[in-house]
């Protein structure tokens, strides 16, 4: 599944950037940025995007992010470590949007 997902995601990226080139090249230079010197390794970095890949429930960059993790090096358990935090941030966010409603609800 996780190949064909990789595969399609090129696939698809490829398509459009064909489409709208200025977009896809914008997209490409804000990750090259990104990049570029940074006190960040490449691990670390794959390892923060499994994370946010995690919380925004995108296939397409799990796919990306973990070919990408494992040519960097990370272990398994180090992308559960950083899926870990993933988990408990989203824990924390629905926690903190709780103390909303209920104040929403006081107010409303």
């Amino acid at each position: 599944m996780w190949k064909e997902t990789l595969s399609d995601l090129i696939k698809g990226v490829g398509n459009f950037a064909k489409a709208n080139p200025p977009v896809a090249n914008a997209v490409r230079q804000l990750n090259a940025t990104a990049r570029e010197n940074s006190v960040l390794d490449v691990k670390t970095h794959e390892l923060i995007a499994l994370a946010v890949a995690v919380t925004t429930r995108c296939d397409g960059c799990i796919s990306a992010h973990v070919h990408a993790a494992k040519k960097a090096g990370a272990s398994k358990e180090e992308v559960a470590a950083a899926l870990g935090t993933a988990i408990a941030l989203n824990t924390g966010a629905a926690y903190v949007y709780s103390g909303r409603v209920v104040d929403a609800y006081d107010e409303l």
